[in-house]
């Protein structure tokens, strides 16, 4: 009987995903021969407390040193799942220039040393492969580099946070405020100690500087996405929606418009009718737009142990088939373009605008001209009559420039009709 041959690999981190990784090469260890020619084994899985007893690991392949990994021939795949910018950075330079294969699943650092790290690569001619950094067990990233190359897209928008899906999906359903349901997503293990990352939407925000990155072939990095969290929704928010036929979630949105790509992460109002209006609960999904291919969707689960380790899991077997095959670094940075990204006052969008204001004659007309002075036209407006004197007063506009939308709300805001605006959203379309 022929022997198999065994490609040897290197695991950084030994915490949720990378459990998850291991769990899934030991599933697949009989698969492996038939899907890939090869077996891919774990020689070390560098740690920080190699004492520390963790659950379906091998103790005997833990290390603290990462110059064991790196200077030992036989480990041609080093699997990085710590996290953070450094000493990953570092790692993942050094182990590329000792010609071994990297897989990643750091959106923190891609999103920032993306275009360092693909170079240092195609460099090597070693493979680089990060389909975990997006949207966990969702495939993307291979998607978007290959099977819709032969696209220019035109835009990549989605649900790419779950924790924020889930707590956006829990005030719609249950009207709860946005404080309970963050407190129901750190009770079911949604939201972490610190959920700063997801609910401002700086996690969202660097997945969609790598998406684009990709779907548009520029370069988009971590600050030049403008964010806003979902910390300011409010149930009041919810059920205007809902009036309106529509749901709000947190979205990261890139277009390529012809004259610059806006990037940016926000919570918007969409249609009910949409495909990402039914996404809920800690459920992702990416919607992309391409001239051949038009409206595509990936739906899936976008976090966890095991859903994150199928993707890590994935391009081992991909970076497994290539050593075999002998065509490793085929495809490295796709960003050869050099499309300039519009600052956030240039972008272009339509708004939600909630208006607590004096229930008077005139007072819809005087706001609907600060408007219309600064270019900025009224679609819809839905007025109700409150107490103490006072309406609630909702305007909705068609697309306009955020800078024109900016110097209107600066002069309705010192108004004396205008008693508070506890709402500004944006409205996908």
């Amino acid at each position: 009987m022929n022997r198999v041959p065994v490609i040897k690999a290197a695991l950084l981190g030994a915490g949720t995903v990378g459990g998850g990784v291991c769990q899934i090469l030991e599933w697949q260890k009989e698969e492996m021969p038939k899907k890939l020619g090869v077996s891919v084994e774990l020689k070390k899985i560098l740690v920080r407390d190699t004492a520390k007893k963790r659950e379906g690991i091998d103790s005997g392949l833990l290390t603290d040193s990462w110059q064991e990994i790196l200077e030992d021939p036989e480990i041609q795949i080093v699997i990085e799942v710590m996290g953070g910018i450094e000493p990953a950075r570092s790692y993942i330079l050094e182990a590329l220039r000792a010609g071994k294969h990297v897989v990643t699943a750091n959106k923190d650092l891609l999103a920032e040393y993306g275009h360092e790290l693909l170079d240092t690569a195609e460099e090597q001619g070693c493979d680089l492969m990060f389909e975990a950094a997006v949207a966990g067990g969702i495939p993307i990233i291979r998607p978007l580099k290959q099977c819709l190359a032969a696209n220019h897209i035109t835009e990549v928008m989605g649900i790419v946070n779950g924790t924020t899906n889930y707590i956006l999906t829990r005030m719609t359903a249950e009207h709860m405020e946005f404080s309970e349901a963050l407190a129901k997503a750190a009770e079911l293990g949604y939201a972490e100690a610190d959920p700063t990352a997801d609910i401002e939407g700086y996690d969202a925000a660097r997945k969609v500087a790598i998406l684009a990155s990709i779907a548009f072939n520029s370069r988009v990095t971590f600050p030049d996405v403008y964010t806003e969290g979902i910390t300011r929704i409010t149930a009041a928010d919810i059920r205007y929606a809902e009036e309106l036929d529509m749901v709000i979630k947190l979205l990261g949105v890139a277009r390529n418009t012809g004259d610059g790509i806006e990037a940016g992460v926000y919570p918007m109002l969409i249609p009910s009718s949409h495909p990402l209006a039914t996404v809920n609960d800690a459920f992702n999904a990416v919607f992309v737009h391409g001239d051949a291919v038009d409206d595509a969707m990936f739906l899936g689960r976008g976090a966890g142990k095991l859903p994150t380790g199928s993707a890590v899991a994935g391009d081992v077997f991909e970076i497994a088939r290539n050593i075999q095959a002998g065509c490793t670094g085929k495809i490295s940075c796709t960003c050869y373009k050099n499309i300039p990204v519009k600052p956030a006052e240039e972008m272009r969008s339509r708004y939600f605008l909630r208006l607590e204001v004096e229930d008077r004659p005139g007072v819809l007309a005087g706001i609907a001209s600060v408007f219309g002075n600064n270019n900025v036209s009224i679609s819809q407006v839905i007025q109700k009559n409150a107490d103490r004197g006072l309406a609630e007063l909702v305007v909705i506009t068609d697309q306009v420039v955020e800078r024109h939308f900016r110097d209107s709300l600066l002069v309705i805001k010192e108004m004396s009709m205008v008693k508070e605006i506890p709402s500004v959203l944006r409205v996908y379309g």
